[in-house]
């Protein structure tokens, strides 16, 4: 079966500086977990599940920054994650290489966030 790409994301990336990093981190995002889409959203392509999980910044460089828009909820411990604190956490890819360096890393970012946003909601008691 093949990946979900939304053909506005797939224009998006066309002839960017950095397109086959853009596509490698993209083709990993997707791959990782079925429950994660695709689109393009504040000029750039975003990934969501549950709510908007990253997005591609700085992407008129020959390099790549992948922007977790609330990283820092996602559980775990992720060493090429940077920032701190609960807002935004961001990864960064020289080349192709280090995307598949850091492939099953990102996997396991994709999937903590998947796993988070699918979650049951704790509901609330109603007093009677």
């Amino acid at each position: 079966m093949g990946l979900k790409k939304d053909p506005a994301a797939e224009k998006w990336l066309a002839g960017k500086p950095a397109e086959p990093i853009l596509r490698r981190v993209r083709d990993v995002i997707l791959r990782a977990d079925p429950r994660m889409g695709e689109g393009t959203k504040y000029g750039t392509v975003t990934f969501h599940c549950g709510g908007d999980f990253a997005s591609f910044v700085q992407h008129n460089k020959k390099t790549v920054s992948l922007m977790f828009n609330r990283g820092g909820i996602i559980p775990g411990k992720f060493p090429h994650m940077e920032g701190t604190g609960r807002a935004v956490r961001f990864m960064r890819f020289l080349d192709v290489r280090e995307v598949d360096s850091r492939s099953a890393e990102l996997s396991k970012i994709v999937v903590a966030w998947c796993d988070l946003m699918s979650a049951p909601k704790a509901k609330k008691k109603v007093a009677p």
